[in-house]
């Protein structure tokens, strides 16, 4: 019981530690979004400097310097993630009611193609760097999708 206690001490003081004090985040900018669709996941692209919001059915693209809406990414039906493979100039949405994610191209926006997702409802999603690969997850099905980046295909 004494080890148990001596383990909790030290993992509340490192919580602490790592605890912004009170106060120490404020607010530098509000974007507003028009649409009333519901929000996911939003994902930073720090090297193009953009930021991708899911929003129900699209994914609005916003330069994170200026705060100006770039475009869109229509047709992602219940999207959830967006992730960016910057040497090919790939990204990847993942589209929950779709089964599918849509590959487009960052720098236009424009879609390249779609792959239907192993499994239903695609959701959270990750891209890997050192494997090319972009892995989803998915909700409904209990298991993931993975997709090779170069190939833009399962």
């Amino acid at each position: 019981m004494e080890r148990i206690s001596m383990l909790l001490a030290a993992w509340m003081s490192a919580v602490a530690m790592t605890t912004p004090a009170a106060g120490a985040y404020r607010l530098l900018e509000a974007i507003p979004i028009p649409g009333d669709d519901g929000w996911d996941h939003p994902t930073v692209d720090s090297a193009a400097r953009r930021l991708y919001v899911t929003h129900g059915t699209h994914v609005v693209v916003i330069d994170v310097d200026s705060g100006q809406l770039i475009g869109k990414i229509d047709n992602t039906p219940g999207v959830h993630f967006t992730v960016i493979d910057p040497e090919l100039d790939r990204g990847f949405i993942s589209n929950g009611k779709a089964a599918s994610l849509t590959i487009f191209n960052p720098k236009t926006l424009a879609t390249i193609g779609e792959v239907k997702s192993t499994g239903e409802n695609p959701g959270p999603t990750v891209f890997d760097s050192a494997t090319r690969r972009v892995f989803t997850f998915n909700l409904n099905s209990n298991n993931a999708t993975v997709i090779d980046s170069r190939k833009a295909r399962l």
